[in-house]
């Protein structure tokens, strides 16, 4: 699943390390989410957009399909 943090996460001023406090998760979950080696789980990815200030629909591209069309 593709995502805008890390360009969301820069624009705030953010590192990983202080975005990861704020998310109560590891430095290398923000790491693996931003480079799509992981997909966050529900509540994760709503305290995500919570603390970057973008609805989950902006922060997330999700394909519906499973063949990249939207």
């Amino acid at each position: 699943m593709k995502n805008k943090i890390q360009a969301r996460r820069k624009m705030k001023g953010l590192s990983q390390e202080e975005l990861a406090q704020k998310c109560k998760v590891s430095r290398q979950t923000i790491n693996a989410i931003e480079n799509d080696k992981y997909d966050p789980s529900l509540q994760l990815a709503f305290t995500l957009s919570h603390v970057l200030g973008l609805s989950i629909e902006e922060l997330f591209d999700f394909d519906f399909e499973g063949d990249g069309s939207k």
